[in-house]
Parts: C-alpha cells; sequence; structure tokens
C-alpha cells in the first residue's frame, strides 16, 4: 500500500508543478497575444485571398427585405468573429451599427465591418484594426477561429492532394492496360 500511496504522491506533485507552469506558460502567451496574431494573419494571406469572400459594401432592400443593386468590397476577407454591436458608426454618428464583425482581409489587415441598416439601403463601414484591439473587442476567439480556418484549409487541400493522386494512378493504370 505504501508504494501506491507514494506514487500517488509522486502524481499529485507533478500535477501541481505542471500547473504552475500552466499559469507562468498562460501568462507568456497573453503577454504576447497580439504579436502572435498579427503574424498569423500575415501567414494567412494567400489563404484568405483564395478562400475568402467579397462582403457586402453596400445594397438596396425591396419590400421583402432582400438585397437588389449589391455593391461589394474589392478585397476578399474571411470573419473571425461577432460582438455586440457599438451603438453608432465611427464615420457617421447618425448611423446606428445593426451588426459588428471582425474581418481579416486578403492583405493580412484586420477590420471591423460595422453594418447599418434603414430599412431602405444596407451600408458598411470598414474600421481598421490592430491586432491588439481585436482581441480586446473580439476576444480569442478570433485567434482560435483563424487558426481552425487555416487548419480546416490544409486539411482540406490534403484531401484534395489526395484524391487526386487517386485519380491520376486509376488513369495511369488504366492507359498502361489498353
Amino acid at each position: 500500500m505504501d508504494e501506491i500511496e507514494a506514487g500517488f504522491t509522486k502524481i499529485m506533485e507533478k500535477i501541481e508543478d505542471m500547473k504552475k507552469t500552466d499559469a507562468r506558460l498562460s501568462e507568456e502567451v497573453r503577454t504576447h497575444d497580439s504579436e502572435l496574431l498579427g503574424r498569423m494573419a500575415v501567414m494567412a494571406k494567400p489563404v484568405v485571398k483564395s478562400v475568402g469572400l467579397k462582403l457586402l459594401k453596400i445594397g438596396k432592400q425591396d419590400t421583402k427585405g432582400e438585397l437588389y443593386h449589391p455593391n461589394y468590397y474589392n478585397e476578399k476577407m474571411i470573419v473571425l468573429g461577432k460582438c455586440e454591436p457599438a451603438p453608432l458608426r465611427p464615420d457617421d454618428p447618425t448611423k446606428k451599427i445593426s451588426d459588428q464583425f471582425c474581418v481579416l482581409s486578403e492583405r493580412g489587415i484586420f477590420y471591423e465591418l460595422m453594418y447599418s441598416s434603414d430599412g431602405f439601403l444596407t451600408d458598411s463601414f470598414l474600421n481598421p484594426i490592430d491586432p491588439k484591439g481585436a482581441i480586446d473587442t473580439y476576444g480569442y476567439d478570433i485567434m482560435f477561429m483563424l487558426y481552425q480556418g487555416m487548419h480546416d484549409y490544409m486539411k482540406s487541400e490534403e484531401d484534395l492532394i489526395s484524391a487526386l493522386e487517386k485519380v491520376i494512378g486509376f488513369i495511369f493504370a488504366t492507359t498502361r492496360k489498353a
């Protein structure tokens, strides 16, 4: 029994040491979180350019709420997060914000995309935001979403390459037999 207790005590000591290390490392990450997010954004640029979407800049709404004559931003973006909207837009304090998102552009720049609607016109304001401001406003979810998005993109690329290898193998195997 003494051996089991001694082993259990060792495990408990190891857990306490790991908790101390975890706290120290977590603080280190928090200290440099905006630097990390900024570097992730720069590295993600080619993927955003490939898989990003052109988001709505302005559009008119018909009586059913459907958009017509939409105009989109020129650069592609991915949406990383959403927050409670600020009361008013920085570019026009008379416009109330209905939706507010954190996006990453194909140039590696973070923006707050703020949408306003008066029932006839839906327009937006693209407000640049630095990585620290993005984390402060949207939380660590945006860092996770960027990481997860790149991970999913890599996985889909691996699946595509694997499928192409199989198709090519089948084609050449069929061609050689013919």
